[in-house]
Formats: structure tokens, C-alpha cells, sequence
């Protein structure tokens, strides 16, 4: 069975602070746990014959301490930051639920314990699963009828795509307690992306007792897999030694195997531990060599970020036409600080044709967001009555575009 795309969001941008610890308890017993009823099957009881490479998860049961084995040690991949927001699902024809995209997932061949470099393969196209292909159409009820005939079968994707159904709520209610059981069943029998998603919800206390360290055992068991934003979350567990022992190393190492997989984020976020010398020596030119990939792939904090290394020449050649266009492409992002450095660039003429119009309709727009800057308002301050009401009135305009999403 094709494995479903499992993005979710774990925790922000790796300067915020992870998300508070949590009491290390969980769940044990049977599989038919927390069932609104009958049309919520649960996922079917384990076989004997279990593979041996799949990790080890005790069933949960609201209330019961949770006792996890120790996983094999990580690979030595890089990632390191959090998840990233979900994509939209699939279009509905007539069922009920979010609209998201099943993305396909990356491939979990296992990574040799040493390997740091990239290799992140993607998951074959979807062929003749009758499953996914009716989760494609919106059709979740028939998804999950056929997802859950697939489970009885032993196939792990089978126990996640039905995870997932509980856990977004596609064609039923959402039903957080169950997709975590599914979740569970899909990761004993070996599947990365179940092992992520369980991963996420043991962090934040989804469905499960919140319990770091068994989070932190997922996401290894998934980032030996290659599980690209497994490795992410994995990366922030070992920064902020929640979870894991703190390790400013091995989470480099995380961070940088996610970023060489794509992840905007990691990407960012590796950037930042380059130029902070955080488990790496500092190196300016790398710092600014995936500052600059996250930025082109439309990260908006890198993209004020990259700017900034344009303008100061930190790491790659000055360019500040480049730098005010970056700062640009993150104020139209509604971020107050590209907000108020492209109006610093208009008013000086730094990189872009000065402006003063355009200077404080940028500098009116990031006020309004909470970002003063007493030089700017001396700009404004001394443009006639005309041009003031032309800024205001381009301010607003602006406003009122971004509340409805045009560009």
C-alpha cells in the first residue's frame, strides 16, 4: 500500500522554545481503546509473528505508565527543527472533512548509523492502491472501509492512512485517541511515517499522555529510516536535551540530513547553527549557503535573513538589488521586520529606487503590525498632505488585500 504524507507540525521555528516537558507516562493494554463506536474500527489485534526490525510500542490505555524499549542508536543524519504545516488534502467529491493533499512520503530504506549525507529517496507513484486512490478523490469513508480491510492483511501503510483519517477528521469525526492506536499498530509493524505521526502526538500529548522521552524514541526509530522531518524533530529534542540528551552535535547532524532532504526549515535552521557555531564549527559561507536555499525555497524569516547577509556581504557577495527584492517577497509575507526594512531600503534608495511614498506606505503597514521606528516617521512626517494620504490609502489598501489572501 502506498504510504500517506504525514507532514505535521511538532513545534515553531528552532528559536522558540520546545514545547513545555511532560510526565513521563503513556498507556498499555488492548487496541480497542477510546472507539466513539462501531463505524471507528480500532486497529485489529498484533499477530504472533511480528517483524523483527519493527519497533516495539506497548499499547495505550489512558492512565497506565508507558513503558517503551530502548530503540537502536540513530543514524548520524541531519535535521532540526520542527515539522512542517500540513498539506491542503484532497479535493472532496461530496464527503465531509478538510480539503489537504496526500503528498507521497519519502521511502524508509534503513540508513547505515554513520551515514550524515543525504539520500532521501521518494516514494513510488501510486499505482493500483484502491485505498489512496479513493483518499485521493475526497472519498475517505471508502478510503477508510479499504484502508482497514488492507490492516487485517498486516499492511502497515494500511494502519497509518487510518490513522491519519482519525486524526484530521476526513469523512468522520476526529477521533484523536484512535489515530493514535492505528498510529501504534502501524509503527510496531514498521512503518516510518506511523512511527513520525506517533512521534508528534506523544510530544504534544495528542490522544496519549504527553511523554517526551517516548517521543524522542519514535523519532529515532523514524529517522533511522531516513524519515526526513523525523530527523527534524529529532534535531530539537537533542538541542534542547527534552527527550533526548542534549547534544548540540547529533542534532547538527539530524538538522543537516533534513535540510540536504529539502526541508525549508531544517535548511534555516542549519544555517543558523553554522553561523552560531552551535555542534559545528561557525562558517560563514555555509551559514549563508542554506540561509540562501531556505530563502529560494520561500522561507520567510531566511529570506530577511539572506537579506541581511546580502547587504552586509556575510558569507556571499554583496548584492543588496537582491536584498531589497528578498525583503520584498517577506513583506508581502506580512512579516513586520521585511516590512520595516523595505522601507528603510525605499526611503534610502539601498538596493531598490528610493521612494518616499512607497517608504511610508511599507513603514504605515509595519506600525500597524506593532514595529515602530522613529526615523521612519520623521519620513513621514515631512511628505505633503497629498503623498501622506497616497501612503495611508496604499497602507490600507494593502491591509485589506491581505485579509481576503490576493496577492
Amino acid at each position: 500500500m502506498r504510504r500517506s504524507c504525514l507532514i505535521i507540525r511538532f513545534t515553531g521555528a528552532m528559536a522558540a522554545a520546545l514545547l513545555a516537558a511532560a510526565s513521563a507516562r503513556a498507556e498499555t493494554s488492548s487496541w480497542a481503546g477510546r472507539n466513539d463506536g462501531p463505524a471507528e474500527p480500532a486497529p485489529a489485534a498484533k499477530k504472533k509473528a511480528e517483524p523483527k526490525a519493527a519497533p516495539k510500542i506497548i499499547k495505550t490505555v489512558p492512565g497506565t505508565p508507558t513503558v517503551l524499549p530502548t530503540l537502536a542508536p540513530p543514524v548520524a543524519p541531519s535535521s532540526a527543527t520542527a515539522p512542517v504545516a500540513p498539506a491542503p488534502p484532497p479535493a472532496q467529491d461530496g464527503q465531509a472533512g478538510p480539503k489537504a493533499a496526500a503528498n507521497p512520503a519519502p521511502e524508509a530504506t534503513p540508513a547505515s548509523p554513520d551515514s550524515s549525507a543525504s539520500e532521501y529517496s521518494k516514494t513510488p507513484a501510486l499505482g493500483e492502491d484502491a485505498a489512496y486512490e479513493a483518499f485521493d478523490q475526497g472519498k475517505y469513508l471508502t478510503a477508510l472501509q479499504l484502508a482497514v480491510k488492507a490492516a487485517e492483511l498486516g499492511d502497515p501503510q494500511a494502519h497509518t492512512l487510518a490513522g491519519r483519517i482519525y486524526a484530521e477528521g476526513y469523512g468522520t469525526s476526529k477521533n484523536a485517541g484512535l489515530a493514535a492506536q492505528w498510529y501504534a499498530r502501524g509503527a510496531e509493524l514498521g512503518d516510518p511515517e506511523a512511527m513520525f505521526a506517533l512521534g508528534v502526538m506523544l510530544a504534544e500529548g495528542q490522544g496519549v499522555v504527553k511523554d517526551r522521552d517516548a517521543a524522542g524514541q519514535m523519532f529515532e526509530a523514524a529517522a533511522i529510516r531516513k524519515h526526513a522531518l523525523a530527523n527534524y524533530n529529532l534535531a530539537l529534542l537533542f538541542l534542547k536535551g527534552e527527550g533526548k540528551p542534549e547534544n548540540p552535535h547529533r542534532a547538527f547532524l539530524h538538522m543537516r540530513f533534513a535540510a540536504e532532504a529539502g526541508v525549508a526549515v531544517a535548511q534555516y535552521d542549519l544555517g543558523t547553527l553554522y553561523a552560531t557555531g552551535t555542534g559545528v564549527e561557525p562558517n560563514a559561507f555555509e551559514a549563508a549557503r542554506w540561509v540562501g536555499k531556505a530563502a529560494v525555497a520561500g522561507h520567510a524569516e531566511a529570506q530577511i535573513d539572506y537579506a541581511v547577509m546580502l547587504f552586509q556581504g556575510r558569507g556571499v557577495p554583496p548584492d543588496p538589488k537582491e536584498g531589497a527584492r528578498l525583503f520584498r517577497l517577506a513583506a508581502e509575507r506580512g512579516l513586520s521586520v521585511a516590512q520595516n526594512r523595505l522601507a528603510r531600503c525605499l526611503a534610502h534608495g539601498a538596493g531598490v529606487e528610493m521612494n518616499a511614498v512607497e517608504a511610508a506606505k511599507w513603514h504605515l503597514i509595519a506600525k500597524a503590525g506593532g514595529l515602530g521606528d522613529e526615523s521612519l516617521d520623521k519620513i513621514v512626517a515631512k511628505l505633503s498632505k497629498a503623498d501622506r494620504a497616497r501612503a495611508e490609502k496604499a497602507a490600507a489598501d494593502w491591509r485589506d488585500r491581505s485579509l481576503i489572501g490576493i496577492e
